[in-house]
């Protein structure tokens, strides 16, 4: 691609023919398809052209991503520049303002994930239900039910939630064992054991039950996408669930801290800090997390505010 100046003109003069777009993997072309989708979108209401972009208009849509940390701004450039070369339109990293599209991504790190909270979560299931949803259109709520409270209940990272299979879920009286696999896939990574809730309404076991139960999963992914009726389809993917948790946030009208954002990684984040706000052990937490340095566990550790009380009282002094 040719990055024209703001006068419309080409930055560093005229670039070779466009190179062949390199073969993607499944996961990229998801990834890019995402990027180049959100783009689009932002170039039609902002009346601005696509295909060929300008560089002031990749320049703008990178200043108006607020959301998108350094990694989500490299990958849209990425997609762009895909597109433009499988249209046949020259492309070029090294000309001036798509090096400076590169250096308009923020030099400090993303803002942090908020960290959802029980009653954040209990929004966010409420916003599952669907109303008016009835016989199988009402699957897609209940599974992402079922997902919200198992990655909130179990601190599962994304990768690791749409990896499970039904095999990995063992239920038993005391509630749940859930299998993790080593990332190659082979053999157990890890087990965790996951409780049964108060109430039934927010019981991650009880929940999980019944999605597995209406949706006839007896094999295979535990998380299916699916249609808007309520057809399942493949392996629902890490990006999946990170459309699902942005949906039903923006349903439930879910309001974050200033300077936070909402991440899958915020579902783990409330896990930890509300369990550690509920006096649970360090080291327990590290265990369930899969945390090899409990410093990593303790980066999540709320402030407690100095108490009332000195417990110096306590001293034989």
């Amino acid at each position: 691609m040719r990055v024209a100046r703001a006068a419309g003109g080409p930055a560093g003069g005229e670039t070779g023919p466009a190179a062949p777009p390199r073969r993607l993997s499944d996961r990229t072309e998801r990834l890019y398809a995402a990027s180049w989708g959100a783009f689009l979108r932002w170039c039609a209401a902002e009346q601005r052209a696509a295909l060929p972009a300008e560089g002031a208009t990749i320049l703008a849509y990178l200043g108006a991503a607020t959301t998108l940390g350094t990694s989500g701004r490299r990958v849209a450039l990425a997609a762009i520049g895909h597109h433009h070369r499988s249209a046949g339109l020259p492309w070029s990293p090294h000309d001036p303002l798509i090096r400076a599209a590169y250096g308009a991504t923020p030099p400090s790190s993303p803002r942090p994930a908020a960290a959802l909270t029980s009653d954040d979560l209990r929004r966010l299931l409420a916003a599952c239900r669907d109303e008016g949803r009835s016989g199988r259109a009402a699957l897609p709520g209940l599974r992402d039910r079922a997902l919200l409270l198992l990655c909130f209940a179990a601190g599962l990272r994304r990768s690791e939630v749409v990896a499970l299979d039904r095999s990995d879920l063992s239920f038993t009286r005391a509630g749940l064992t859930v299998t993790l696999r080593t990332q190659d896939g082979e053999g157990e990574g890890a087990r965790l054991h996951v409780g049964f809730g108060r109430a039934a309404e927010t019981c991650p076991v009880r929940v999980l039950e019944a999605w597995l139960r209406r949706a006839r999963i007896d094999y295979g992914a535990v998380f299916p996408r699916m249609t808007a009726a309520g057809t399942m389809e493949a392996r629902l993917t890490g990006q999946g669930v990170w459309r699902i948790l942005r949906r039903r946030a923006a349903q439930a009208g879910l309001d974050l801290p200033e300077g936070m954002r909402l991440s899958t990684q915020s579902l783990r984040a409330g896990f930890i800090t509300e369990a550690y706000g509920n006096g649970a052990r360090e080291e327990a937490l590290a265990t369930h997390l899969r945390h090899k340095d409990i410093r990593t566990t303790r980066r999540y550790r709320p402030e407690r505010p100095l108490p009332s009380e000195s417990a110096t009282r306590f001293l034989d002094l």
